[in-house]
């Protein structure tokens, strides 16, 4: 198999399709264990659930997560990964998670009825500017007081741009290095090491020669472009407004390509 032809964990069709499938139980099974510390037991009988987060009223929104299943104590745990760090992404997260607790009680439910929601965000960028851990653990705590609130609420951020050249020994260094491996290279250098890790990498691999795979990717790739196309057209259409308003105001070429980011040809261009 050519080194660049392996499919990337990091894409989210990938990633659904290799840690959602019921017979890859074992490798979504390891890597929960090295980012989450609940009782062993948790891990059995896991259920894997529809990732559509359902609306409540006319006119919600309808939310889409990467994966969703339940603990055997009803624990829901969310996984999402982001190839790009987007502003609102930590909004779009409590967002879920308030939808994840919310579908949990029904008419005439009790509180109590309530289980711990726990999301484990995966980011190809940075998403937590002032630290330089890759792998944090947040949860409703009153840092001063050194109290927790309650348990019911906690999110994972696993960030793969901050992962060290080197091992650091753990288990999660191991998965969070599968998810960001790019080449068979890498990921061969990572099988050596972990024999579960290494049993992920044969099945990652069948994977990447399944055609319905491929194709999944490939079109999730092509709109994934499309999307950054129509955004970059509409920041350059943003930049052609500015740059006329200043042009009717009378201010220099230079100056207009200071604040609009466009070249001199392109400001010179539309002048009448």
């Amino acid at each position: 198999m050519d080194k660049r032809s392996i499919l990337p964990i990091k894409s989210d069709v990938i990633f659904r399709l290799f840690f959602a499938d019921e017979r890859n139980v074992e490798f979504l099974t390891g890597f929960l264990k090295s980012a989450l510390d609940l009782p062993e037991d948790d891990y059995g009988d896991m259920e894997i659930s529809d990732p559509h987060l359902l609306p409540e009223h006319p006119g919600d929104k309808l939310g889409i997560i990467d994966i969703k299943l339940r603990t055997r104590s009803k624990k829901v745990v969310h996984i999402e990964i982001q190839l790009s760090v987007t502003p609102e992404l930590k909004n779009r997260i409590v967002f879920y998670d308030a939808k994840l607790v919310t579908e949990q009680i029904g008419k005439g439910d009790d509180y109590a009825a309530i289980k711990r929601v726990i999301s484990i965000v995966v980011t190809d960028e940075k998403l937590i500017d002032t630290s330089l851990r890759y792998h944090h653990r947040f949860t409703l705590y009153d840092k001063d007081a050194g109290v927790q609130f309650t348990d019911l609420l906690e999110v994972h951020t696993l960030e793969l741009s901050k992962l060290p050249r080197d091992a650091d020994g753990t288990p999660l260094y191991d998965w969070a290095s599968f998810i960001a491996a790019e080449t068979e290279e890498e990921l061969d250098l990572l099988a050596e090491r972990n024999p579960t890790i290494s049993k992920a990498v044969v099945k990652l691999k069948e994977l990447s020669a399944d055609e319905r795979a491929r194709d999944l990717y490939e079109r999730r790739e092509k709109e994934r472009r499309d999307i950054a196309m129509f955004v970059r057209a509409g920041i350059k259409q943003s930049q052609f407004e500015v740059a006329k308003n200043m042009l009717a105001a009378g201010e220099t070429v230079e100056k207009i390509t200071m604040y609009t980011g466009l070249t001199r040809e392109e400001v010179e261009g539309l002048t009448p």
